[in-house]
């Protein structure tokens, strides 16, 4: 039997024999990287011993620990564990070859490190960092079995058990190799990551430095340097040198803490040269293993010696440098994010961006031509562009003064429904155009179109779904303002002590994203009533369910004849209400394109969770139509008339909003697939990896691939490169990287940012200020009632699996599309928003806390944070520990 592998003999391929730590050392010799002389005692040395000394059985019986174990019940079977291999004797066989091999490193005083290399170890899927034992500065063939069989016998720590255990890892399904080698006399030592951990970036390496050996870096003991730099040239981009007080180095026996000289402890460890240095072997460690990692490195006699290498796990996507300057690309202007930007709370995808300027543009131009009369409003007058990713509006300023200057007649024609504005326009011109346009392209089989016609689809829908937003933004102002109207003679002229407030005249009534909400529980009683489904669902996989909707193909193990009904209701309900946007961005998938969001609320309801809406309806119409009854019985004939003529028009221009706001998406899964489709024929072509890959193109980048040829209905696969390439390579993957760190702004709502301009249009803006600071957290009170609980941050739907039913729902902004999770909320708090949105209005029909518009809430909050909401005060407080629970 050898039970000894030399570093340069272990291949990749040997995890198994060697471990994941010796299978980094071996990849590390063979690349000619400068590591310490060792060699690994193989898997074979611990399952010998473990059978030469009878260990297996009690070994499996006391590591049977069932996951939802105690601590403590680690700990016990760990102990019991570690004493089975510390009365155990190391056969003969092994002692031999291990000590010869030791001998081959020096003498018999030589001091060597001794860790444990597990096959379950350093791999890319799952981190084992820190779960077995290391042992430093061992000397003599003595204290090196001694540091072998404890190496051996960590394989068993509680720690180890409990890690193995979540990741699904049998106790029968791991052994241990032990890697020794021989200690470096380090001067410096510390790790370094191959890509930034940070942000992401792969273009840039992490070095963390200190003095003395490195075991108290990779512990945390110590403060280190630490330093970041550029992959591609060795520059340092930034740094931050530690008052280092305390450094390890040797002890008789293994290691020690001693202070740090004084002129050493804010003296860099490593200057830009030798961190440069550093980094060269770090770029050909990553390209020599193919992935990002992460590297143990001493310094010793100015050499640099590495000491081991394993996979970067659960590294984030690259992001960008977050931005923080706000340059306006064109002067003598205004920007705000209102309106038709509150649907975009994030970036843009650069196709979308391109493609609805213009389209904006068109729209408000047309809308206002009608309103105000033609060349009042000019070509460059108005737009949608981007800063720093985010939508504006903008307006030129002698544009917007000759608007201002009309703004009469513009009122007197939303008042009487002309240019297709008000709730007239909508329901007779706005809404049965957007569908005419889409039922025109809904004929035409998407697979059959030319790339030519599928980019004119794209635009045609596009376009018509802006016009129909444009129509819907004149119906806001009307239900704002009948909202206000009849708040405000009901408070002054009509309220007395023991009331009810206004909204509650308001609550009880039909719109699109209620129907929605009844739908979707219908659903799931439909589902608790057939035999064995709701179980077969819940047991599925929220992302198998989706996947198996789309396809058409039932979960794997699932009964098809109890899938197919559910798959043919759910099917009619996103027929029907798929459409709803999570965010106006094409590039974001609705329901109907992938129902994840949806099946979260869906499960949720098949527990037997959340309220009947339909109960919740009725008990809220008859206590509305019980308070008017009491109310009116009291009022004088004039006011009585007064009283209901501004009560039924509040009471039918809200849902209206809310239907017209549903639709906006409308075109959205068509539009979509148009776009996949040509995604797919330029993957095909070799322009982009994927399909979805089409919504960070540029429009013409989309256009010149069309124009080529490179997405007609049989487009060749080929493979496109160097100067007839319409996208530049990589492009996609750096405007992803863009995205992100921008994506971790918070838009200023006004730009230029000037205090007039915020005295002058703050108030209007549908997100308050962002310099709050302090516990609360101040926005407007849109529903009422005062909750404490857990707050649960939402960036969009695909974090809608994160809700927990009691937390409240924090997010940028909540449209139509997300009104299913407004059944497990206990609470609402956005950014953006106001008491007339619609999150509000949602809100109150469930009967839960809303504080909106608070501009700061995603950026100040964090999930699991306890909060208190007050939806009367408009308040969100951050309770700390010590102080007493809310109501």
């Amino acid at each position: 039997m050898t039970y000894i592998n030399n570093f340069g003999d272990v291949g990749p391929g040997d995890v198994a024999v060697a471990g994941g730590k010796g299978v980094g050392l071996g990849g590390l010799v063979q690349a000619g990287l400068p590591v310490p002389p060792g060699f690994v005692l193989n898997t074979a040395a611990y399952t010998d011993f473990v059978e030469a000394n009878h260990l297996e059985a009690g070994i499996q019986e006391l590591a049977a620990v069932s996951l939802q174990a105690s601590p403590q019940d680690y700990e016990d079977a760990s102990t019991r564990i570690r004493d089975l291999f510390a009365a155990g004797t190391m056969p003969a066989a092994i002692a031999a070859e291990l000590g010869a091999a030791y001998g081959r490193l020096g003498n018999a005083d030589t001091a060597v490190a001794v860790r444990s290399s597990a096959t379950a170890e350093d791999l890319a899927s799952a981190s084992f960092a820190g779960q077995q034992e290391s042992y430093l500065n061992v000397v003599g063939m003595e204290a090196l079995a001694g540091a072998v069989t404890d190496c051996w016998a960590s394989l068993w720590t509680a720690r180890a058990m409990a890690y193995r255990a979540r990741e699904g890892i049998g106790p029968d399904a791991v052994r241990l190799a032990v890697v020794v080698q021989r200690m470096v006399d380090a001067e410096a030592a510390g790790v370094m990551f191959t890509a930034n951990p940070a942000n992401g970036r792969r273009d840039q390496l992490v070095i963390s430095a200190a003095w003395g050996l490195g075991e108290s870096v990779v512990s945390g003991t110590v403060s280190t340097d630490d330093v970041v730099i550029e992959a591609g040239t060795g520059r340092v981009l930034s740094r931050r040198t530690a008052d280092k007080e305390v450094m390890t180095v040797y002890a008789d026996h293994g290691t020690r803490e001693q202070p740090v000289p004084a002129g050493r402890r804010r003296e860099p460890v490593l200057d830009d040269g030798a961190a440069a240095g550093l980094a060269g072997y770090g770029t050909r460690i990553a390209e020599h293993f193919g992935a990002p990692q992460d590297i143990e490195w001493a310094r010793a006699g100015g050499e640099f010696f590495i000491l081991q290498s394993r996979p970067v796990t659960a590294l984030p996507e690259p992001e960008a440098d977050t931005p923080d300057t706000w340059p306006v690309p064109y002067p003598h202007g205004m920007y705000f994010r209102a309106s038709i930007v509150e649907q975009l709370p994030d970036p843009l995808s650069p196709l979308f961006a391109d493609l609805i300027d213009g389209s904006v543009s068109r729209s408000l131009r047309a809308l206002l031509a009608e309103a105000v009369g033609k060349n009042v409003i000019r070509e460059d007058d108005v737009g949608l562009p981007t800063i720093n990713g985010y939508a504006y509006y903008y307006y030129r300023n002698a544009g917007m003064w000759r608007v201002m200057g009309r703004s009469p007649a513009a009122v007197r024609a939303l008042i009487r429904g002309e240019a297709h504005m008000g709730v007239a326009g909508w329901r007779d011109f706005s809404h049965p155009r957007y569908e005419k346009v889409i039922q025109e392209w809904s004929a035409k089989p998407v697979g059959e179109l030319s790339g030519e016609e599928l980019l004119a689809g794209v635009q045609a829908l596009l376009d018509a779904g802006t016009v129909y937003y444009t129509a819907v933004q004149s119906i806001i102002p009307l239900a704002a303002t009948s909202e206000i109207s009849f708040r405000t003679y009901y408070d002054k002229l009509v309220r007395r002590d023991g009331d009810p407030p206004a909204l509650t005249f308001l609550l009880g009534y039909d719109s699109e994203p209620i129907r929605a909400e009844k739908s979707l529980y219908d659903l799931a009683a439909w589902a608790r009533g057939v035999r064995g489904l709701a179980p077969a669902i819940l047991k599925e996989s929220t992302g198998s369910l989706a996947e198996s909707q789309q396809t058409g193909f039932p979960p794997a193990g699932m009964d098809p004849a109890i899938w197919q009904p559910w798959h043919a209701r759910l099917r009619d309900h996103l027929g029907r209400f798929g459409h709803a946007v999570y965010n106006l961005d094409f590039a974001t998938p609705v329901p109907a394109d992938d129902p994840s969001a949806l099946l979260e609320t869906l499960k949720f309801y098949l527990r037997g969770q959340g309220n009947d809406p339909h109960e919740r309806q009725l008990l809220s119409a008859a206590r509305r139509e019980d308070e008017t009854s009491r109310v009116t019985a009291r009022l004088g004939r004039g006011r009585r008339a007064a009283f209901l003529r501004l009560l039924r028009w509040a009471q039918s221009a809200a849902p209206i909003r809310e239907d017209a706001l549903a639709d906006v998406g409308l075109a959205w899964p068509l539009l979509r697939r148009m776009l996949f489709e040509l995604g797919r024929r330029l993957v095909d072509s070799g322009v982009i990896a994927e399909p979805a890959d089409v919504f960070w193109l540029r429009q013409g980048e989309l256009r010149s691939a069309v124009e080529f040829g490179l997405a007609g209905p049989g487009a060749p696969a080929v493979t496109i490169t160097g100067a007839d390439r319409p996208v530049r390579a990589g492009a996609v993957a750096e405007r992803k990287m863009l995205w992100r760190g921008q994506a971790r702004a918070a838009a200023p709502q006004l730009l230029p940012e000037s205090r007039w301009m915020e005295r002058a249009f703050g108030s209007m803006m549908p997100a308050g200020p962002q310099d709050q600071s302090g516990d609360i957290i101040k926005g407007a009170g849109a529903s009422s009632g005062q909750v404490t609980a857990p707050a649960r941050v939402l960036s969009g739907p695909q974090d809608f699996a994160q809700m927990v039913p009691g937390d409240v729902l924090v997010a940028r902004i909540t449209t139509p599309a997300w009104t299913s999770l407004f059944a497990m909320a206990s609470a609402v708090v956005t950014d953006v928003g106001g008491p007339l949105s619609h999150s509000s209005i949602v809100a109150r029909e469930y009967g839960i806390p809303a504080v909106l518009g608070t501009g700061v809430a995603t950026q100040r909050l964090t999930t699991g944070q306890r909060i208190r909401v007050d939806g009367d005060a408009g308040t969100v407080t951050i309770e700390r520990p010590d102080e007493p629970a809310g109501p």
